[in-house]
């Protein structure tokens, strides 16, 4: 079994990054792009906060140059999935669906994946008005009524970030308490400025649109089984990320 200099899970900007400068080196590294290749970059519309790029640049595309650049140089790329890692000893041996692949050295790049709604069309209104990324896609919504789902850290934070450019941010969280931590949980500076509000007990059933963007969004008390509708011009939906490193374990 031939043994690999390096392998690189993951094939977002960070694992692109890193097989270029591998192939660069002539390691002739290889890439397991795993089940969302592009990583949450690959789901982004225009980018217009990456250096180079003074007009912006798809999502897709920028994921598509980087792969291309490492390539270029001698990465190798491969869908699959890893299943089983042994880093106990060395080389290291990875399962990738039923092959196993023995390599010196093992770079994470797995990132995260935003973890959605479930609503049944909130993927085809990605970009057109709901979005995982608040620091992403905030100022495409400047001026406009925002709500924002969850309440974590995550959501509490970027409801906060969100009132930079938002004429109302309204947090809709399904339990009577925040999940997040006490401190950012208790503070809310902003709700006494009437810049964010709260809605608690709250159950997405679906989000209305005329197929081309978000124009309303529908919820249930999940207490007292009301429905309302409040108007919104636009809303992103804010998810913890779900990282897609957790099963791996490191040797002790």
């Amino acid at each position: 079994m031939d043994i690999r200099n390096i392998v690189i899970m993951g094939s977002g900007c960070a694992g692109h990054t890193a097989a270029l400068y591998a192939a660069r080196a002539n390691l002739k590294p290889l890439v397991i792009e795993g089940h969302e290749p592009g990583g949450q970059l690959s789901m982004t519309t225009l980018v217009e906060n990456f250096p180079g790029f003074p007009d912006g640049i798809q999502g897709p595309e920028l994921i598509e140059n980087m792969r291309k650049q490492a390539s270029r140089f001698g990465a190798e790329y491969r869908i699959g999935h890893l299943v089983k890692a042994d880093l106990s000893k060395r080389p290291f041996e990875l399962s990738v669906g039923k092959e196993t692949i023995q390599t010196r050295t093992l770079i994470i790049a797995s990132g995260a994946s935003a973890r959605w709604l479930g609503l049944p069309n909130e993927h085809a209104l990605i970009g057109h008005g709901v979005s995982s990324c608040a620091t992403c896609d905030g100022f495409f919504f400047s001026g406009k009524e925002i709500a924002v789902i969850g309440g974590g850290d995550s959501a509490m934070e970027e409801a906060t970030f969100l009132t930079r450019f938002a004429s109302k941010v309204t947090l809709i969280h399904r339990r009577e308490q925040f999940r997040a931590s006490k401190i950012i949980a208790r503070s809310r500076p902003l709700e006494s400025q009437g810049r964010v509000s709260y809605r608690y007990r709250g159950r997405r059933t679906f989000s209305m649109s005329n197929k081309k963007e978000v124009t309303a969004l529908r919820l249930r008390n999940l207490k007292s089984g009301e429905s309302w509708g409040p108007p919104r011009e636009r809303n992103v939906s804010r998810h913890r990320p779900h990282p897609e490193h957790q099963s791996v374990r490191r040797p002790a």
